[in-house]
């Protein structure tokens, strides 16, 4: 009787240490997975970030590529008028 006894208490005592490491490893798990998704929400910002810079991006080239464009870089840097402009400048 002593030595069924004395398996049943290693058997529990057994069991205790497996309940123990598994809960301490899904501990570990647990907050493994929630830096993961907190990562991931991250990567999904940056990622929407971007998506509207290039889009920004585009938007300007589209504008760069524009008659509008060209005659405010013509104007400004260059100095050209169209025929018949007058330019005002100040005095100073």
């Amino acid at each position: 009787m002593g030595s069924n006894r004395k398996t049943l208490m290693i058997m529990i005592m057994v069991a205790l240490i497996m309940t123990g490491v598994l809960l301490v490893s899904g501990r570990k798990y647990s907050a493994r997975i929630e830096s993961g998704e907190q990562q991931k929400t991250e990567l999904a910002e940056q990622l929407e970030d971007e998506y509207a810079r290039t889009e920004e991006i585009q938007e300007l080239q589209e504008y760069m590529q524009s008659d509008e464009y060209k005659e405010q870089v013509a104007k400004e840097k260059l100095g050209l008028i169209k025929d018949g402009e007058i330019i005002f400048k100040e005095s100073e």
